[in-house]
């Protein structure tokens, strides 16, 4: 704990009177922190802080990358900004070696500041002096190493775009018309000068150096799917010492990676949205050295072995196996739906959709949290939103907060007891039959873009018959596992534990679970925990 002496030999706090010493050394928290330790991030809410002893480093994320952009040695502040204008983090701050910085919240901030006023002074002073760095650093020119070029609507391209998105690839979007000289449905130009004409997800990652092949024969943990529960798991058992191999098909996040804000997930006081929740995971469980390849499936699973059959015949070995495949949006059971697909309709939303949404007429098929979510998010950037909802209304599947912000945004429309039942449109979605299921009247609609959430089922169609499954598909698991009399050991299985010995399910994928991020993360960090008990008995 500081004292009012050591306060007192700072120079950033000279002219504050004794009484105000006294009660600064009270009310400050002094953190001590090793190297490489943060004490803000980026985003975070304000406060002040001091360094006291050491060097602190601010860094932030320019065009991916993280760069240290400043220094702060002891005696000086940092979170001027934030606190002279009462708004988020810019910049984060870590140790750059043994360091030790007070923190100031808010309220002792003021209440110092009226104790001397001296002190906002200064702190106002160093904030202009901090905004026009930055300025100067915003004017610098983003130099993507990578361009999409497309005719305006495109599902390839819309489908490679939301790729690069989420697997934190930046890039330049260049829409052309689309009768364009050698233009596809989507082209690919690398900063080496290559061209790729309607290129597979395989190729784009291949192009844009993400890893798509294992890089050892053998893990200890090998983890099915990149959603919130098989991240938490990567990142546990990173930690922890074990080599960890994560295969994903698509990019991190799951189908939470698709989520437009995530307001009930602890720590994020005002939200966070999917794909940024999973690029935190990712980047924290690729710093703790988990391995992460994508574009890539599983295609056979030895429950006895665990060896991993990955499509093109690459074979991985696993001490354990951790199922978190999740699920996939179920499909709208529409005959001609299929020629719509990325050309107006789409399953699932993100932030990335915003473009498709631009000044169009949206509807959203569903009444979960999911589809709350996408609505507000489509409301900044659509002429309307409609939700269009089977049941009587929203109050058995979405939470309060989510009817509530509804509701009061004039441009979203909810329709009860609605039902797509055609899709028109000659070259892309135009219009829709929409039947209200009170009278049995059937209206047709303009309709630019069709978001559809209707629920979601788990592909375990290619899991062995020694992992047990429910009715629905779902893996069974601990207790469930158990009962269903295919477990074969005389000890009990662990909780996550499949009715293959070694083989753990967590997430969506699991039956029982329940749907919702916080859960799936808990899970994943459980499994690692489980895993570590495995080994001890195989051991």
């Amino acid at each position: 704990m500081i004292t009012v002496d050591g306060l007192r030999a700072m120079r950033v706090f000279e002219g504050v009177p004794e009484e105000g010493l006294t009660y600064l050394a009270g009310a400050v928290e002094d953190i001590r922190l090793v190297p490489g330790e943060y004490f803000a991030h980026e985003g975070d809410e304000r406060s002040l802080f001091v360094v006291v002893e050491g060097l602190a480093e601010i860094t932030k994320i320019v065009n991916g990358d993280e760069r240290v952009i400043g220094t702060r040695r002891p005696g000086r502040f940092f979170g001027e900004v934030p606190m002279t204008l009462s708004t988020p983090f810019p910049a984060s701050g870590r140790a750059a070696g043994p360091t030790r910085v007070l923190k100031l919240e808010p309220a002792v901030y003021y209440t110092l500041a009226a104790l001397a006023p001296s002190v906002p002074d200064r702190v106002a002073a160093l904030a202009r002096r901090y905004l026009d760095s930055l300025q100067t650093m915003a004017a610098e020119q983003r130099e993507p190493g990578v361009r999409l070029i497309h005719p305006r609507r495109s599902a390839r391209a819309h489908r490679v775009s939301g790729f690069l998105t989420r697997n934190q690839v930046d890039f330049e979007s260049v829409t052309v018309d689309a009768g364009a000289d050698a233009v596809g449905d989507a082209v690919l130009e690398l900063a080496d000068g290559r061209r790729l004409e309607n290129p597979t997800m395989r190729e784009v990652a291949e192009a844009v150096g993400l890893d798509v092949a294992p890089a050892v024969r053998d893990y200890d943990v090998v983890i099915l799917g990149a959603g919130p529960a098989g991240l938490t798991a990567a990142v546990n058992a990173a930690a922890e010492g074990l080599r960890t191999l994560v295969v994903e098909t698509f990019a991190p996040g799951g189908q939470a990676g698709t989520s437009t804000r995530i307001e009930n997930y602890t720590g994020f006081p005002f939200g966070i949205s999917g794909d940024d929740l999973a690029s935190r995971a990712f980047k924290q469980a690729k710093r703790l050295g988990a391995e992460l390849v994508v574009t890539r499936t599983v295609e056979a699973l030895d429950p006895v072995t665990h060896e991993l059959t990955l499509d093109g015949g690459d074979v991985v070995g696993a001490e354990v196996v951790i199922l978190a495949t999740g699920v996939v949006w179920r499909t709208l059971p529409l005959d001609d739906v299929g020629r719509f697909l990325g050309n107006g309709v789409y399953y699932g939303a993100a932030r990335s959709d915003s473009a498709v949404a631009q000044g169009a007429d949206v509807s959203i098929i569903g009444a979960g949290n999911s589809a709350g979510q996408a609505a507000l998010f489509f409301s900044r950037h659509a002429r309307s939103v409609t939700l269009l909802v089977r049941g009587e209304s929203l109050e058995a599947s979405m939470s309060r907060y989510l009817i509530d912000q509804l509701a009061a945004i004039p441009a979203i429309r909810v329709e009860t007891r609605s039902e797509v039942v055609a899709l028109h449109g000659a070259d892309a979605l135009r219009a829709a039959d929409i039947a209200d299921r009170r009278t049995g009247a059937v209206h047709r609609r303009d309709v630019d873009v069709l978001f559809v959430m209707i629920g979601a089922d788990a592909e375990t169609a290619w899991l062995p018959s020694r992992v047990a499954l429910d009715a629905r598909g779902f893996v069974l698991t601990g207790a469930d596992a158990l009962e269903s009399g295919r477990w074969a050991e005389t000890r009990r299985p662990f909780a996550l534990e499949t009715t293959a010995p070694g083989v753990f399910a967590v997430g969506d994928v699991r039956s029982g679970s329940v749907k919702r991020v916080v859960a799936g993360v808990g899970e994943g960090g459980m499994a690692v925990a489980f895993t570590h008990q495995y080994l001890a008995l195989e051991r």
